[in-house]
């Protein structure tokens, strides 16, 4: 029960969000049914957020309400003592967040106008509520990295603990595989470039005669992000952005006035600035990715095809030629050996691939056998590129209870998170003893997980 609490806490920041919304939609007589420390919580938190768990389909053992107040809890408990320790939290990340979310909920709505006809408040007062709910989840975060900080086991403290575990309780691991890749990517012809270039100059010259930047943003952009919104980026620090659109961006201005053309590793920009305000700006952008020719992905596909008899003709390992011919940098170095960056292994379930966007390579990994090289086929990079690639299925890992043996990662990660929720537990334990506590009597009947809000 304590991790499931524990995973409470860390999905909290998406229910205090709907929350906020639900606030805005509603006029409720409010109330405070708990104090912690210098904060309250209002009777309105736990009704909205009762309601958009019953939306979503929430269910829990027990009174959900009281689950949820027990939520806010604990994270008053954390931000009464992330004040006490002095922790700070980055105001442009803050920042930066809540333009992330403005624009989210402004596409949701389908306009500003619509968005404060929703929340029945003005932009600039959704705003400034949104940087509070923000920061709150920023101190709340960072109290738990401090919480759990350092907390990493030794490779002794992994065996010691999976010998002592239970086998029974160790999860079934799905089938597994280890790939190799070897990526080419089509070379795109100069005229290309140039017919990219003149069309982002043509439009220089459209808005220096008089036409709407947004317009020719929402017609002809391929930013998917961006260009719905008129190319609008909303307010950002540098490191925002790649550093060639950051240096032409921060060196703007004039506002209203579009830059020079910008190429970086998504295509090829013209940025309008908007406004800009110390170390931030905000600006928008229109981009054009150059096509790649059918010339240029049969070129592609026959060096891969080559490549491929080389290797199946003992020529050279695909270790060499990987290292030698592939353009994945990722990968080059280490045979093609692609590594699952949600464990840090070499080991892949199908459903890891799907959910990178990798379906159709999850596809030609299930016709090989272990061993086995695939045709070329492309696939999209995580810039959105077309790329040709060959792989090899390297070693298939039949379903199994988890062990040592092929699944340490998975071990570490269960220890470590078992470890956290533990840590974490047990400071709030602590917390409660010596926090200022105090509760509503019609809210003291709740099971709570923890036995010490009521002292």
């Amino acid at each position: 029960m304590h991790k499931t609490i524990y995973t409470l806490i860390i999905t909290l920041t998406a229910t205090f969000l709907y929350t906020n919304i639900s606030l805005a939609q509603k006029n409720v007589i409010d109330e405070v049914i708990a104090v912690v420390g210098d904060n309250a919580i209002l009777k309105s938190d736990i009704e909205y957020q009762y309601q958009q768990a019953i939306m979503q389909g929430m269910s829990a053992k027990g009174d959900l309400k009281c689950q949820l107040f027990e939520q806010q809890l604990i994270q008053k408990l954390m931000l009464n003592q992330a004040v006490l320790d002095s922790v700070e939290v980055n105001e442009n990340s803050v920042i930066n967040e809540v333009d992330r979310k403005m624009n989210m909920f402004i596409d949701r709505a389908g306009g500003k106008d619509k968005l404060e006809e929703w929340f029945k408040k003005s932009i600039i007062q959704i705003k400034k509520e949104q940087m509070q709910v923000v920061r709150d989840q920023m101190m709340t975060q960072s109290m738990q990295q401090n919480i759990t900080e350092g907390i990493e086991p030794t490779p002794s403290q992994v065996r010691a603990y999976y010998r002592k575990t239970d086998q029974d309780s160790l999860p079934m691991v799905p089938v597994q595989y280890e790939i190799q890749k070897i990526a080419v990517y089509p070379k795109i012809e100069q005229k290309e470039i140039d017919r990219v270039k003149s069309q982002l100059r043509d439009f220089q010259r459209q808005v220096a005669e008089g036409r709407d930047f947004a317009t020719l943003a929402v017609l002809y952009s391929e930013d998917p992000g961006s260009a719905s919104r008129g190319g609008d980026m909303g307010w950002a620090t540098r490191s925002t952005y790649v550093p060639e659109f950051a240096n032409v961006a921060f060196n703007m201005q004039e506002k209203n006035k579009v830059s020079k053309i910008v190429q970086t590793e998504f295509g090829y920009h013209i940025i309008q600035l908007l406004d800009k305000k110390g170390e931030r700006i905000h600006v928008r952008h229109i981009l054009i990715k150059p096509k790649v020719s059918a010339e240029a992905n049969k070129a592609a596909i026959s060096r891969l095809d080559s490549m491929k008899t080389l290797i199946e003709s003992d020529s050279i390992s695909f270790d060499e030629a990987a290292f030698h011919w592939s353009m994945d940098k990722d990968t080059r170095t280490n045979g093609g050996l692609m590594v699952n960056q949600r464990t840090q292994s070499s080991q892949f379930e199908l459903a890891e691939l799907s959910s990178m966007r990798l379906p159709l390579l999850a596809k030609e990994l299930q016709k090989l056998e272990e061993g086995e090289i695939s045709k070329p086929f492309a696939i999209k990079d995580e810039k959105g590129h077309d790329v040709y690639v060959i792989i090899k299925q390297k070693r298939k890992i039949a379903p199994h209870k988890a062990n040592m043996s092929n699944d340490y990662q998975l071990i570490q990660n269960i220890m470590t998170e078992k470890k956290k929720a533990d840590a974490i537990n047990e400071w709030i334990k602590e917390k409660q003893l010596d926090t200022y506590i105090t509760i509503r009597e019609e809210w003291e009947g709740c099971n709570f997980e923890y036995k010490n809000w009521i002292k």
